[in-house]
């Protein structure tokens, strides 16, 4: 039960004076009651206030960016695809085959992940180095620089400037991916950390819908205005550089990595919204005082330890499942498979916000309903059910020509024209897929 509507149902029943008593102890339990109701409804809006501007600080940056830098490369591909070749005649006098266009494009694709690696390997670090909120502000670094670059690549005449600004926003979304968890994690009062970690799920489906949003035609989808449209993730980034300046540092990372008590009683006090946080503050007392003269774990020293192997081992299996399910790449190549599905072109912008709407849908929902896992596994069966049906029974019945760029053997003009009945064009098919 969310705590505002248990609060207004605990002020119901107080104000009632059920049990013995009557009215007189209704009123005088109202009476008496009364200010203390008020003082906690005090704290509490004061404390969701908070939080709700750190959660929001802290996703701008974080998580939305992400989303948004995963999706936004999806609609320009066309005209970065005639950019590249075009650059490459202006250097060489000759233009590049269509597979080194498609290549280079999927380096630009795919430096994004590669990136994020080289965030993530940097966010331990950074974290303890220069805190959880120092470090969500210095990772902006990497964005104004990859805005930069992708706002000057036309003009310079350099696909190359692509291809390191992706790069740069790989590291920005690898790092911030792990400190936002860990900032809002450690700032959420024990009661809300089960509803402030579904944030970064839903601030990544956002920031994949306002990306695929700000893609279409009517805004920066324009096919001349594509630089623009890379360099839009320049916004979240002063947005996250002009709110989270104002608000705490994480009160774990105060007291345990740098050991200010003061600085961390003054940030639990500005979270909470009062100042008798003696309990929490004591709570991390306890922490500080087993964390001394322990270090940080190598990743192979985790599995080593009996009592932490198992939960270890559910976080990479899961995480493995959800990096390798492809459900990323469908952001960065959807107008590609729209198109070749047969979609109109005009139609294809709007196909793909319906992916993104999708995610942001589910996200918001699968914390709402007890019977969202069902769903999913339904959706599960029913993708590989029309894969089986679509795309799976089509390669197996309509294998491509081994002599000519036909998809469908019996349609090839040429292969009809040397054979000489329909029973050799189904022999030669066969022999081709390998049935028998």
């Amino acid at each position: 039960m969310p705590w505002w509507l248990a609060g207004g149902l605990l002020g119901v029943k107080g104000s009632r004076g059920e049990g013995p008593g009557g009215a007189a102890a209704e009123v005088q339990g109202g009476t008496r009651q009364g200010p203390a109701s008020h003082g906690r409804w005090q704290q509490e809006k004061i404390q969701s206030r908070v939080l709700l501007l750190t959660t929001c600080a802290a996703g701008i940056g974080g998580t939305f960016q992400f989303g948004y830098n995963l999706s936004i490369i999806n609609a320009p591909t066309l005209p970065i695809q005639e950019f590249i070749n075009e650059t490459w005649s202006l250097r060489t006098g000759r233009p590049l085959s269509d597979h080194l266009v498609l290549f280079v494009w999927s380096l630009i694709v795919s430096l994004y992940p590669l990136g994020g690696l080289f965030g993530a390997l940097l966010a331990g670090p950074l974290a303890v180095l220069l805190g959880r909120k120092k470090s969500l502000l210095v990772n902006n670094v990497f964005v104004v620089a990859a805005a930069t670059l992708f706002g000057f690549s036309r003009r310079a005449g350099s696909f190359e400037m692509i291809v390191l600004g992706r790069l740069l926003m790989g590291v920005s979304a690898g790092l911030s991916m792990n400190v936002q968890p860990m900032y809002l994690g450690e700032s959420a009062p024990k009661e809300l950390r089960g509803a402030v970690a579904m944030t970064p799920a839903i601030f990544t489906a956002l920031g994949i819908v306002i990306g695929q949003v700000v893609g279409l035609r009517e805004l920066l989808g324009d096919p001349g205005a594509w630089p623009l449209l890379l360099a839009s993730c320049l916004v979240p980034g002063l947005l996250q550089l002009a709110s989270l300046p104002l608000l705490p540092e994480s009160p774990r990372y105060l007291l345990i990595d740098r050991g200010d008590t003061e600085a961390c009683l003054a940030a639990l006090q500005r979270l909470r919204g009062t100042a008798d946080v003696a309990g929490e503050l004591a709570e991390l007392e306890e922490e500080r005082v087993a964390c001394q003269g322990q270090r940080a774990r190598r990743p192979w020293e985790l599995f080593q330890d009996h009592g932490l192997r198992r939960q270890v081992t559910s976080l990479v299996v899961l995480g493995s499942a959800v990096e390798l399910c492809g459900n990323d790449s469908v952001y960065a190549y959807a107008s590609s498979v729209f198109r070749a599905a047969g979609i109109p072109e005009g139609k294809v912008q709007y196909a793909v916000l319906g992916t993104g709407s999708c995610e942001l849908l589910a996200a918001c929902l699968s914390s709402s309903f007890s019977w969202m896992p069902y769903l999913a596994m339904s959706c599960i069966f029913a993708f590989v059910l029309s894969f089986g049906i679509g795309p799976g029974d089509s390669v197996s019945e309509t294998p491509h020509c081994p002599t000519c760029p036909v998809w469908n053997f019996y349609k090839c003009p040429s292969c009809l024209s040397n054979v000489s009945s329909s029973a050799s064009v189904s022999v030669s098919a066969d022999a081709y897929t390998g049935r028998p």
